[in-house]
């Protein structure tokens, strides 16, 4: 399964990544409406993206999100119903849904960030399982 890996230890919190996610999906620049989410401060940055771990699958009444033949989760815009129990369901936090918007969104690993990244802190790498359990038998 293709997913972002997010090596936080190289991000310096430029928002490229953000930036360039908008622009991308909403033709908009805005931190609100990109797929990864950069948060902290010089001591240090979190980045949160989907892990494609499948667990909104799970939740969705209308089976709007479903996994395609490479691994991503995905979602439907046209089957969705907009509940919103998919964003509250995520357990990493990674699915979305912006002021304004009725639909949620989140990562599909497109890879549009990690060509942005001045830090190499993104990737997209090909895993057998979702990568939390990849990023957590990596770094134990």
């Amino acid at each position: 399964m293709k997913v972002l890996i997010r090596r936080e230890d190289r991000c310096t919190g430029c928002g490229a990544c953000e930036k360039v996610c908008s622009l991308t999906w909403f033709k908009e620049e805005n931190p609100a409406k990109s797929r990864i989410r950069v948060s902290g401060n010089e001591s240090g940055y979190s980045l949160n993206a989907c892990t494609q771990c499948g667990d909104c699958m799970l939740i969705c009444p209308v089976e709007a999100l479903t996994r395609d033949k490479s691994g991503i989760v995905r979602l439907n815009l046209k089957a969705c119903v907009g509940c919103l129990n998919c964003v509250g369901f995520c357990p990493s936090l990674s699915m979305f849904v912006a002021p304004g918007e009725d639909k949620p969104f989140k990562c599909i690993a497109c890879g549009i960030c990690v060509k942005a990244c001045p830090t190499d802190a993104l990737s997209i790498e090909e895993v057998d399982e979702p990568v939390e359990r990849v990023f957590y038998r990596r770094h134990l």
